[in-house]
């Protein structure tokens, strides 16, 4: 291909003719990300949710790191993930790497820090404003964490739309320890970074726009849950009482 025309018409005859190649990268893709969302909010928004609430010693260094997890590359997210999945690692014995599993799990290594920060801040944020009530009425810690939580269920949606579209577009870490392995663990990230330095231009564009087209729904879900909320709840209505409904 020599010219960005050639290139974007080869790119939409794979998207039209549902290139086996190109959506069993996408589709292998979404399921990876998928299962790494799920594992990362079943601990992130249990764990950030009592942070929230909980006051102990030590809880600002923990909220440090946290914070500073945050930060944290994607590429040495997927080097701690080898060295523990490698032969050697305490993890070896698994058998797990350049495998999906691999790749799921060092999606759902990096997604954590961001639920558990946004939840704990989003829980937080509740516990001022009403936790005193909930503990007037006798709930304890674990309780109001459980509550308030489920309060902001729709801001926590948005937080784990957030977080799929934070594993959906990582390359260094599912590089890393998924080894790009065509037909096995090549995703739509990986496979854009490789095709294009192969110089199959049309292939990684077509994967190129399938990717944005899921940020972009990915937005879209975003603000239609936020409208919703603020038609069904009200944009300043009371936590506590939306808690009742």
């Amino acid at each position: 291909m020599t010219t960005l025309t050639d290139t974007a018409l080869a790119a939409l005859h794979l998207l039209t003719e549902l290139d086996p190649v190109l959506w069993s990268i996408v589709g292998r893709s979404l399921w990876v990300s998928v299962l790494a969302t799920a594992v990362a909010c079943n601990l992130g928004v249990v764990l950030g949710a009592w942070l929230g609430v909980a006051r102990f010693a030590g809880r600002d260094v923990l909220l440090t790191v946290l914070n500073t997890l945050l930060a944290l590359p994607s590429v040495v997210v997927g080097l701690l993930v080898y060295l523990l999945l490698s032969r050697s690692g305490p993890l070896g014995a698994w058998g797990w790497l350049f495998s999906l599993k691999a790749m799921v799990l060092a999606q759902a290594v990096l997604v954590l820090p961001v639920v558990t920060a946004l939840t704990r801040q989003c829980v937080e944020d509740a516990e001022r404003s009403h936790g005193e009530q909930l503990q007037s009425l006798g709930a304890g810690a674990w309780l109001r964490s459980v509550l308030l939580a489920w309060d902001e269920r729709y801001t926590l949606l948005t937080v784990l739309i957030a977080a799929f579209g934070r594993a959906i577009s990582e390359v260094g870490a599912v590089m890393v320890v998924g080894g790009n392995i065509e037909g096995f663990t090549r995703v739509m990230t990986t496979a854009i970074a490789l095709e294009t330095s192969k110089g199959d231009l049309p292939l990684a564009l077509a994967l190129g726009v399938v990717l944005m087209g899921v940020v972009l729904l990915i937005n879209l879900c975003i603000s239609a849950l936020r409208r919703w909320h603020q038609r069904i709840d009200g944009a300043g209505a009371d936590p506590v009482q939306g808690a009742r409904v």
